[in-house]
């Protein structure tokens, strides 16, 4: 089959490599129908998240149609139309039996080296580095999905492929960004990012009840897209510092949360940028956290700060001074997929949310490198590639 391969840092291509094969009775293969390119692939793609492999699969967000199934999944069928959930779990631990399925005991088999970075280890992830498993990701002809009888929620036929794709990542992670925001009646949300998760967040702070969202964010295109499809005020911070204008705009108190969806590739404008860049490029520092330092100042007293974007290692100069002594509520993590996939349908099907606006650009699987050079440069407006192989 042909499948995106990593082979170093700013380098993928599509290879031929061999099909997928039932190793666990509990496993399913997919005929890859759509997929998508994340931006945490462009972690990956940078370089920056260690362990990866030359011919390692990539790609999280990918749905299918079942082709074969292992002797103990019984409650699917082949034919079923199916997405997955980026984070792997198998159901029966500690972990997903108190519903953190993204940290899931048994799902990583290469837990050591988690445990070695972390102290311990989350879930297993598909096409995300041998740190979380090793698991070939779906940006394939084909892939093998483990624990398929917990992991997969069929799909209507009524519903299209890109109505229903980002339920395998970035809506239920916006979502639950925006739920760990505690929102009330009346909040302000500030959301840093208006990347995909980004988008999802705002539209889920609205979903969840807030007043008003401010979206952050440089590129002209995602800050159009946050105004004209969700509402938000929006704040260019190459035009205006955010935490000056976030207060101003609150009447002095800043933004009830905020949100972190830009991760550990963070730009900005100040000394404290150039600084991370430096840092980063010789690996003193593994993450640039431009956007959370912006974030613990700005938040209002007793606010919640809510991280989706992904942070891998250790980052530097961090104003934990301004956490405190606000007393402020940091929540974060690897989505609980499974949580979200049926209430979000839901919500899709009640037509509350077509998922599909933030799709840009439509390619083949072939024209993956590309699409991955288009994406990292913010080439064309893009704000989201979907493939299909």
């Amino acid at each position: 089959m042909k499948a995106l391969c990593w082979h170093g840092a700013n380098d993928v291509r599509v290879d031929n490599v061999p099909d997928p094969k039932i190793l666990n009775r509990r496993d399913a293969i997919l005929k890859i129908t759509s997929t998508a390119i994340c931006g945490s692939d462009l972690h990956l793609y940078n370089g920056f998240i260690p362990s990866m492999q030359s011919g390692d699969i990539m790609g999280h967000e990918f749905m299918g149609e079942i082709v074969e199934l292992g002797s103990a999944v019984k409650n699917f069928s082949i034919g079923d139309r199916v997405v997955v959930p980026f984070t792997i779990a198998c159901g029966n631990c500690f972990s997903c039996n108190r519903n953190l399925w993204s940290l899931c005991d048994n799902s990583n088999p290469n837990a050591f080296m988690a445990e070695a970075l972390y102290g311990y280890s989350a879930a297993g992830l598909f096409g995300y580095s041998h740190i979380f498993g090793g698991y070939a990701g779906g940006q394939a002809e084909y892939v093998r999905v483990p624990f398929a009888d917990t992991g997969l929620l069929k799909i209507p036929d009524e519903l299209t492929d890109e109505q229903v794709l980002f339920l395998t990542d970035i809506f239920p992670t916006g979502y639950m960004a925006a739920e760990n925001c505690n929102i009330k009646p009346g909040d302000t949300v500030a959301v840093w990012g208006c990347g995909p998760v980004g988008q999802f967040a705002i539209k889920s702070a609205y979903l969840l009840g807030a007043e008003r969202v401010i979206a952050i964010d440089r590129v002209p295109e995602r800050l159009k897209m946050a105004k004209e499809q969700s509402g938000a005020e929006v704040i260019n911070y190459e035009e205006i510092d955010p935490g000056e204008a976030l207060k101003e705009m609150t009447g002095g108190r800043g933004p009830d949360s905020c949100i972190d969806a830009v991760g550990l590739e963070a730009h900005g404008t100040g000394l404290d940028s150039l600084y991370d860049q430096a840092k980063q490029s010789v690996r003193l520092e593994t993450d640039r956290p431009t956007a959370l330092r912006q974030i613990l100042v700005a938040c209002g007293k007793g606010g919640t700060v809510s991280i989706p974007g992904v942070y891998g290692g250790v980052i530097d100069k961090l104003p934990i001074g301004a956490a405190f002594n606000k007393g402020l509520t940091l929540k974060m993590g690897q989505t609980h997929v499974h949580n979200y996939l049926r209430p979000l349908l839901e919500h899709i099907q009640k037509g509350d949310i077509d998922p599909s606006y933030v799709i840009t650009h439509r390619m083949k699987l072939d024209d993956a490198p590309k699409g991955y050079e288009i994406f990292k440069h913010k080439k064309q407006d893009c704000i989201k590639i979907v493939l299909t192989p």
